[in-house]
């Protein structure tokens, strides 16, 4: 049997590349503007701004209830909205949280002014990924979904490289890390457009926290030894680490729920249950 002498591949265009690349962001058509998700980013947008004022002089006392201030409009913002998006926030409060004490208090990669997390982070978190969802949704995202994506990696990107350009006083290799990170979530991750919205309230919020003293970061990465930015260029990668964990873990956790609550409904264990209540 003769053996092709040689193979070529088929030629690959700009437009496939792109393609393949944007597959996960969203058609046009499909945009609808709803007034909720432009509030729920306002809202948000404005806590932060004056949850920064409060935090410059702020004591214990009044982080606590700066924290019941956010509980309050988080739990408000998720009146209304679907089972899984608010078991998405939850998911992402706790491993934020988690990540927080790991991150702040045992590593110390950055620290708060008490050197404690305080009470306004756990709801905070809730409520930055809860803005990111709601952007990412609307309709002027969608709409102008990959004018966007440009506007954050041309932006995001030349702070990175200004980072590692030797002329900022502080160096920051850990941002320039951390926004290569990020480039691979959203070519690779299935909810760019979360990732991309993640962006806008993150660097809202590390720039007045950070501007205002609530939090410090390590001008050395204790991990890596690298240096990093106050705050690092590349920081909203860490956030669209927690937005994929809630996003990849919300509906398996309500499957499971689904079908332990069934099994002991089918069991008759709740029935059982209902019968002797008084």
């Amino acid at each position: 049997m003769d053996l092709p002498r040689s193979f070529s591949f088929p030629p690959v265009t700009l437009h496939q590349i792109a393609g393949f690349l944007l597959r996960h962001f969203p058609a046009r058509e499909t945009a609808r503007h709803k007034s909720r998700d432009y509030a729920i980013a306002a809202i948000t947008f404005v806590c932060v701004a004056i949850s920064g004022l409060f935090e410059i002089q702020a004591s214990l006392e009044m982080q606590w209830v700066l924290g019941f201030c956010a509980w309050f409009f988080l739990l408000g913002l998720l009146w209304g909205e679907n089972r899984l998006t608010q078991t998405q926030v939850a998911i992402a409060v706790i491993f934020a949280t988690a990540g927080e004490h790991f991150a702040s208090l045992y590593m110390g990669g950055y620290t708060y002014r008490f050197e404690n997390v305080p009470a306004y982070v756990p709801p905070g978190h809730g409520m930055v990924y809860l803005t990111a969802v709601a952007l990412a949704r609307s309709g002027f995202f969608v709409r102008h979904a990959r004018h966007i994506a440009g506007f954050v990696i041309l932006v995001w990107g030349a702070w990175a490289l200004w980072g590692i350009s030797g002329y900022p006083e502080r160096g920051d290799w850990v941002g320039a890390l951390l926004f290569s990170i990020f480039m691979i979530w959203l070519l690779v991750g299935r909810s760019p457009m979360v990732y991309l919205a993640a962006f806008f309230i993150t660097t809202w919020l590390e720039l007045i926290g950070t501007a205002v003293g609530a939090w410090t970061w390590a001008s050395i990465d204790p991990l890596l030894g690298w240096p990093q930015g106050n705050p690092p260029s590349g920081v909203g990668a860490w956030y669209c680490l927690v937005d994929a964990v809630a996003i990849g873990s919300a509906s398996p956790l309500l499957r499971f729920f689904g079908t332990v609550f069934g099994r002991l409904n089918s069991g008759g264990v709740i029935r059982s249950f209902k019968d002797h209540e008084p």
